[in-house]
C-alpha cells in the first residue's frame, strides 16, 4: 500500500500536454504509480475538481538566509514552490571568507535581513548545501555568486583582475561546481561584480561550460542600454559555450516601453545561432532592490564604510545628486531617477518606520527637503539596509516576454522588510489566476510547463519537474477555477487562495490550506553519478575539471 493516493485529479504533468484525469500514488519521496482506479493509500485525497501539477520551481529567489533563519518559509511553500534557486545576482554567502562575509552581509541586508545570532558555520558551497540539508521547507539549488568571488580575490576596487586573480576565481568557481552548485550568477549593476570585463566573464563561463552549468546574469542595464546589455550576455554565452539564463528578463523604464518584442527577437536569433538561452520573469510591473543599489557605482569603491563617508561629504553628495537627477546613474540602469517611482519597502532602523510605503518624492514633499537629501538621509541612518520597490515596468513587455518559449517563472522575492514586494507571496498563483484564467495570456497546461518542466530542464534535473513514475513527489494540488494571489502592495504577506495541498519529497508542507511543521526539503546538487551521460570538457579549468551531470 502506498503512503498517499491522490485520486481523480486533472493531472497536468509539466510537459505542456493537456491535463488528464488520473490517480497518482506516492510512496516515500517518490511517485510510484499513475493511472486509473489505483488502490487506496494509507492516506487518500479525493481531488475531484482539482488539478495536480509538479511543484513550482522558483528560478530566482533571495531566500539564502531566510530559508534557514525562518524555516516555516510559508511565503514560498504556500504558493506551491517546491524548489528555489539561490545565490542570485552575484552576491551571496558561499564560497566566502570572514572579511568578505562582513561586507556582503551589510551590502545585501536589504535582501536577506541580518538575522540575530545567525550561525555562519560554513565557508564553502558544499558547507552551505550541507547546512540546507539539515532541514528546510522546500528544496534549494545554488548558483556560485561571481561578485562574491571577485570581492574575495580582487576586492572592491574598479580594476581588471590580474591573470593570477582570474585563475583563482576560476578555481573557486570550479570548487563550487564540484561541490554541487548548478551554475554561476552575476550582478552587473552591483559592486564589485560590475567591475568585471566581458573577457573576464567569458573566462569564468568557460568553467561553467566544462561542468554543464549555466550562467544567470543580472546584466549591466535594464533601462538605457538594456538591449546592448542583453547582447553582451549572449556574446559571453556564445564565446564560452555555456548555457545562458536571463534572469528577471524585463524591459523596464520609459525608454523601453513596448520593446519586449525586441528582446524576444534577440533571443530567437541567438537560439537560431546555437546559443542555449532561457529566461525567467515575475508577473508584476514594479521591481525591488536595495536603496543603495541605485547609487552610482563609483560611490561603492572601497566597501560600505567608504560609501557612507561619501554620502556625508558635501562635494560627493552634489556629484551624486547631479548624476542621478540629470545624467542617469549606472545604478539606476542609466536612467534619470524619478523619485516618484522609488517606494520604501523596508528599513532596519525602527526610527525610520514612517518612511515605509511612501515614495522618496512624497517624503520630500511633506518635509520640504530636497528628494536627494531625503535619499541620502535614509541611506545613512539605515546603514545602507533600506529596501525599495521601483515602479518602472510596462504591462505589454511583461506579457510579451511571458509568452515566449524560453520563459520560466522567478519571483525575485525579498522576504524581509515591513512591506516587501507582493511577489514574495503571490508570484505563482498570480500566473495561474490572473494571466491564465482571467487574461488568457497563457493556456493552463503551457503555464504549468513554464513553471515546472521547463525550469527543471534548465537545471538539468532528471527526476523533478514532471509527474512521472519514479520522479520525486514534489506536487501541487490546486483549484484552477479559484487559485489567485491575495498579496497586495499594501498587505503583501497574504497567503494565496486555491492551493490546499503542497508536497515536497512526498511530505505535505501545506495540508488543507495550512502550513505543517515538516521540513522535508534538501539541497539539490549537481552530481557526477546520474545516468544519462556527463559533460566532459577539461580544457577550461586550471588543472582540469571532473565531469558533471544532473542531480
Amino acid at each position: 500500500m502506498a503512503d498517499l493516493l491522490i485520486k481523480g485529479a486533472t493531472v497536468l504533468d509539466g510537459s505542456g500536454a493537456p491535463g488528464v484525469l488520473a490517480d497518482v500514488a506516492v510512496d516515500g519521496a517518490r511517485i510510484v504509480a499513475i493511472g486509473n482506479n489505483l488502490p487506496a493509500g494509507r492516506r487518500t485525497i479525493d481531488a475531484d475538481g482539482l488539478a495536480l501539477s509538479p511543484g513550482f520551481i522558483d528560478m530566482h529567489a533571495h531566500s539564502d538566509l531566510q530559508i534557514l533563519a525562518n524555516p516555516d518559509h510559508a511565503a514560498k511553500v504556500s504558493q506551491g514552490v517546491t524548489l528555489e534557486v539561490l545565490g542570485q545576482d552575484g552576491l551571496s554567502f558561499a564560497p566566502i571568507d570572514d572579511p568578505t562575509r562582513s561586507v556582503v552581509r551589510r551590502q545585501i541586508a536589504g535582501w536577506n535581513g541580518e538575522p540575530d545570532d545567525f550561525d555562519f558555520s560554513w565557508s564553502t558551497v558544499g558547507g552551505y548545501l550541507d547546512r540546507l540539508d539539515q532541514g528546510i521547507a522546500c528544496n534549494a539549488a545554488y548558483l556560485v555568486p561571481q561578485g562574491t568571488l571577485r570581492m574575495m580575490v580582487v576586492g572592491t576596487e574598479n580594476r581588471p583582475a590580474t591573470r593570477a586573480e582570474l585563475d583563482e576565481m576560476k578555481r573557486l568557481l570550479a570548487d563550487g561546481l564540484q561541490q554541487g552548485a548548478v551554475g554561476m550568477s552575476s550582478g552587473l549593476t552591483y559592486t564589485p561584480g560590475m567591475f568585471a570585463t566581458t573577457d573576464e566573464l567569458v573566462e569564468l563561463c568557460t568553467v561553467l561550460a566544462s561542468y554543464g552549468g549555466y550562467y544567470s546574469p543580472h546584466q549591466r542595464s535594464y533601462g538605457e542600454g538594456a538591449l546592448d546589455a542583453y547582447g553582451e550576455m549572449v556574446e559571453v554565452a556564445r564565446r564560452s559555450g555555456c548555457a545562458l539564463h536571463l534572469t528577471h528578463a524585463v524591459m523596464n523604464f520609459e525608454p523601453n516601453r513596448g520593446r519586449g518584442t525586441d528582446l524576444v527577437a534577440m533571443i530567437d536569433k541567438a537560439v537560431a545561432n546555437g546559443v542555449d538561452v532561457t529566461t525567467d520573469t515575475y508577473p508584476y510591473l514594479p521591481g525591488a532592490t536595495t536603496l543603495a543599489a541605485i547609487l552610482p557605482s563609483w560611490t561603492a569603491e572601497g566597501g560600505p564604510d567608504a560609501q557612507l563617508e561619501r554620502l556625508q561629504d558635501p562635494a560627493s553628495r552634489e556629484r551624486i545628486a547631479h548624476e542621478m537627477e540629470y545624467v542617469g546613474s549606472d545604478g539606476c540602469h542609466g536612467c534619470v531617477t524619478d523619485w516618484n517611482t522609488i517606494e520604501i519597502g523596508g528599513v532596519k532602523n525602527a526610527q525610520l518606520n514612517s518612511a515605509v510605503g511612501r515614495t522618496v518624492a512624497a517624503i520630500a514633499g511633506e518635509t520640504g527637503a530636497a528628494p536627494a537629501n531625503v535619499f541620502f538621509d535614509l541611506l545613512i541612518r539605515d546603514n545602507l539596509a533600506t529596501s525599495i520597490l521601483q515602479h518602472v515596468g510596462h504591462e505589454e513587455n511583461v506579457r510579451t516576454i511571458m509568452r515566449h518559449s524560453s520563459h520560466t517563472g522567478g519571483s525575485d522575492a525579498i522576504l524581509v522588510g515591513a512591506k516587501p514586494h507582493p511577489r514574495s507571496w503571490g508570484t505563482f498563483p498570480r500566473y495561474l489566476g490572473q494571466y491564465v484564467r482571467e487574461l488568457g495570456v497563457l493556456e493552463l497546461a503551457d503555464c504549468i510547463h513554464h513553471l515546472t518542466g521547463r525550469p527543471a530542464r534548465r537545471l538539468r534535473l532528471t527526476d523533478r519537474g514532471l509527474i512521472r513514475k519514479g520522479y520525486y513527489a514534489d506536487l501541487v494540488l490546486f483549484d484552477p477555477a479559484g487559485v489567485r494571489d491575495t498579496a497586495t502592495f499594501d498587505e503583501p504577506r497574504q497567503q494565496a487562495e486555491g492551493i490546499p495541498y503542497v508536497f515536497v519529497n512526498g511530505e505535505p508542507v501545506i495540508d488543507e490550506g495550512h502550513r505543517t511543521d515538516t521540513l522535508p526539503g534538501r539541497a539539490v546538487r549537481r552530481t557526477d553519478a546520474v545516468p544519462g551521460g556527463a559533460v566532459r570538457r577539461t580544457d577550461a579549468v586550471p588543472g582540469g575539471a571532473d565531469r558533471r551531470t544532473e542531480s
